[in-house]
């Protein structure tokens, strides 16, 4: 008898052990990227399975069309339009995360959970005029992440090293590292004054400091041991994950797996070169498709797969051309990065936001796809729902029924932001305000979605986002307007008659 209790207290304990949960996230991979979400020339199998034996979101938002601000409200369930240093930040920026507000490894870590990052980071590093060469603080460390193993901003900014733990990996110490976004340091090569030095062609911006023959944003000097090798990037960080989950599954644990493809530089390994036929935007794809693989492989051989929440999505839409000549519109063929969405990466249009978004867990989650509206901004309310902790919610809303396929009734409503602008979600409507600025980023040749009148949208009717109904709907938006107004205020825009 007292055999059988103890058997029974046994499956109670493991049926009440909180499961792992890791947050999956690429760089610049657009709604229409995948597969599984209608891709016909890019074949994603690993991500797909994501997709197709989860809970596929088909209304899944990044807070923002850009990377900062989108990290800054997954990790700390806040708009980033509320915090006016959430923008593009170099690589030499300060921490723009309060070590004193939320986030979601804080809340995590109240929770008995063990909380690392891998991948790229990009909020900002030290309180300004950081000394490279010493402890790096504050940063992921201090904001909630026991483990972190970063690169600073992104892999075409300065400084190009690895940072476990807020110090430079395998640094020398007698070469010391240097970073400047103001002025280059005597002697350096640069990619406007020495081009032959380069082997990938800057298209605009990026024409600063040479490493590995890329040209980058900013300038630097030393560390010569310590420059990562961007070929072999994928697989640094790959290999940072997997060893990260063989060391760490005896409890608890929540990783951050912030995958850099396909930002560019898009550098594939020399076995995906090639691969997609689209050159290597195509070829990145199908990189990180195979260390998503890979990854998940390490989450089944080491028993612990069936007890993994999985959150999968991207910081904000697709971009072509991003800063460098590397065939991405030459090659691209008939693929849509963006899908059927209007717009991409920096734009108000829905592709600036919306993007693939999938929440997996093996035996847990039934296969369902969901058109409930969801954010990333969600995850701190409705991870803390899971874990039963409390934590300060913001603007993060429990979506937990959702994100476990149990329901479908998603937010009421979603304020975007996009180059310091916002636009506003509810149902199927989409209202953009009248902003001053460009129709259209001729760097990226993506469109804004700025104009000086109001832009009304049925995305139910209308996905593409063709037909204006400002005009022919004013009840409509009138009311979208007072309810965006409500939480945005009225001093939202640029734009004065």
């Amino acid at each position: 008898m007292f055999t059988f209790l103890l058997f029974i207290g046994l499956l109670s304990a493991n049926a009440q052990t909180k499961p792992n949960i890791v947050v999956i996230y690429l760089d610049d991979l657009g709604y229409g990227d995948l597969s599984a979400y209608g891709a016909t020339e890019l074949q994603t199998p690993n991500m797909d399975v994501l997709a197709n034996d989860g809970v596929k979101f088909t209304n899944g938002y990044a807070t923002s069309a850009t990377c900062t601000p989108s990290r800054y409200g997954l990790l700390t369930g806040v708009y980033p339009w509320r915090n006016a240093k959430a923008r593009i930040l170099p690589g030499s920026a300060p921490l723009i995360i309060s070590t004193k507000q939320e986030t979601l490894p804080k809340m995590l870590k109240r929770a008995g959970y063990q909380t690392a990052i891998v991948g790229k980071w990009h909020l900002g590093l030290g309180e300004g005029n950081v000394n490279w060469n010493e402890h790096i603080t504050p940063g992921p460390n201090e904001v909630g992440f026991d483990d972190a193993y970063i690169l600073a901003a992104t892999q075409d900014r300065t400084p190009t090293v690895y940072i476990k733990d807020g110090y430079i990996d395998g640094l020398d110490k007698n070469d010391p590292v240097y970073v400047s976004y103001k002025k280059n340091f005597e002697g350096e090569p640069t990619g406007k004054d020495n081009p032959e030095l380069t082997t990938m062609k800057w298209h605009h911006g990026h024409n600063n400091s040479i490493v590995n023959g890329i040209p980058r944003i900013g300038y630097m000097k030393g560390g010569e041991a310590a420059k990562w090798s961007d070929v072999d990037m994928a697989d640094h960080f790959l290999e940072k994950a997997q060893a990260y989950v063989k060391s760490h599954k005896s409890k608890p644990f929540f990783l951050y797996y912030a995958l850099q493809q396909p930002h560019v530089p898009r550098t594939p390994n020399p076995r995906f070169v090639g691969k997609s036929g689209m050159g290597p935007r195509g070829d990145v794809i199908l990189e990180a498709d195979w260390c998503i693989g890979e990854f998940m492989k390490t989450l089944k051989d080491e028993g612990i797969l069936e007890n993994t929440l999985i959150v999968f999505s991207s910081d904000n839409g697709p971009v072509l051309q991003d800063g460098y000549y590397d065939d991405a519109i030459e090659k691209l063929g008939k693929h849509t990065p963006a899908g059927k969405l209007r717009g991409g990466k920096y734009s108000l249009f829905d592709a600036g936001t919306r993007v693939p978004f999938m929440a997996y867990w093996k035996g847990t989650i039934k296969p369902n796809e969901s058109d409930a509206l969801i954010c990333q901004v969600d995850l701190l309310a409705s991870l803390a729902k899971l874990v039963d902790e409390n934590a300060d919610m913001s603007d993060s809303e429990n979506m937990l029924p959702v994100l476990l396929g149990k329901s479908k009734k998603g937010r009421k409503n979603l304020v975007l932001e996009a180059g310091g602008k916002t636009s506003y979600r509810t149902k199927e409507w989409v209202l953009i305000p009248p902003y001053k600025g460009a129709k259209m980023s001729w760097n990226s040749f993506v469109e804004t979605g700025v104009d000086t009148e109001f832009q009304l949208y049925n995305l139910k009717d209308d996905v593409g986002q063709t037909n204006n109904l400002a005009k022919s709907n004013p009840k409509m938006l009138k009311k979208l307007l007072a309810e965006f107004e409500a939480i945005r205020g009225k001093d939202y825009s640029n734009f004065k008659k």
